[in-house]
């Protein structure tokens, strides 16, 4: 029984139209979904990646317009990596990027720029990574350079070796340095991190991440959940996020964490050549349709499926 790496990354954005314009026009990702928080559906929950929104391409965020800008600190994520093909996609990334007004860092296999709330983010040269690659089409990204996927996400800690046990006992992360770790599957890989916490408290708003989600087979799923709770984890119920399946707990460094299954997908309520088209609410809250849509923030695809 493995986790197939990461199956999403959720974040909050206090803008979604502009987060819509980076994520979907800038980044060159689909919107493959547009509902709300489950929990809380006065709150839009937006998700981008690749042309069906395939678990290990997802970054999804939730609105709560005018939210002040946050700060990552322990038990944080503070940074998301994504794949690109090679070095020459990193110089593309660097001119469109910096065309765009957006600040880069460059090394010899990555680029670390921040999204326009202030998240961390990089993407990195693939090499020997297993799977297909995840890319969306855009028209204004060259297949050729397109994100690839998640290489996998950074977090803060005040003490990593509490974590250990859980990551590599329980959830089979193998280590890959002294706070670092490799989760891979079959079919799919990334890499997860810790780096020192920062003397500052974290404050969670626009531009922090809420949660990494890891992917399963859908049968395993049940027993991920005894795993966790039997290592000690304040594990959920088995919860129908309609998408997907899902359980939560916070692994004890503080990082929430997500196990999410790999079906059923975004096709389930509306065709693959229209995703993120629609408001599309689950049937708890498609009585409240008519006034969302009159109060959620008026957003527009700037990238709609029109492209091969």
């Amino acid at each position: 029984m493995k986790l197939e790496g990461i199956h999403h990354v959720t974040a909050i954005t206090g803008d979604a139209p502009g987060n819509v314009d980076f994520y979907a026009r800038l980044l060159g990702l689909r919107m493959v979904k547009k509902t709300v928080n489950f929990d809380a559906p006065d709150v839009y929950h937006l998700y981008y990646g690749d042309e069906l929104g395939h678990p290990g391409s997802v970054m999804t965020f939730f609105e709560f317009p005018g939210a002040p800008r946050g700060r990552a600190g322990a038990g944080m994520v503070h940074r998301v990596a994504w794949r690109v093909r090679d070095a020459t996609a990193l110089d593309f990334w660097v001119e469109r990027l910096g065309a765009a007004g957006v600040a880069v860092q460059r090394s010899e296999d990555r680029v670390r720029f921040r999204d326009p709330e202030g998240l961390e983010l990089e993407l990195a040269v693939s090499v020997g990574v297993p799977g297909e690659p995840l890319a969306a089409a855009s028209r204004d990204v060259p297949a050729e350079h397109a994100l690839l996927g998640f290489d996998g996400v950074r977090a803060f800690s005040a003490r990593p070796d509490a974590s250990r046990a859980l990551f590599e006992e329980t959830l089979g992360f193998t280590a890959a340095g002294e706070t670092t770790w490799t989760v891979a599957g079959d079919s799919r890989r990334s890499a997860y991190a810790f780096d020192a916490a920062p003397a500052a408290r974290g404050m969670q708003a626009a531009g922090t991440v809420h949660h990494v989600a890891w992917a399963c087979r859908d049968e395993d799923q049940p027993s991920w959940r005894s795993r966790t709770k039997d290592a000690g984890a304040h594990v959920t119920a088995i919860i129908d996020r309609y998408y997907f399946k899902s359980i939560c707990f916070r692994e004890p460094s503080g990082v929430l964490f997500e196990i999410a299954t790999l079906s059923p997908g975004f096709t389930v309520d509306e065709p693959a050549d229209s995703l993120g088209e629609a408001l599309k609410l689950p049937k708890q809250h498609e009585h409240l349709r008519e006034r969302l849509e009159r109060t959620l923030t008026p957003l527009s695809n700037p990238r709609p499926h029109d492209v091969s």
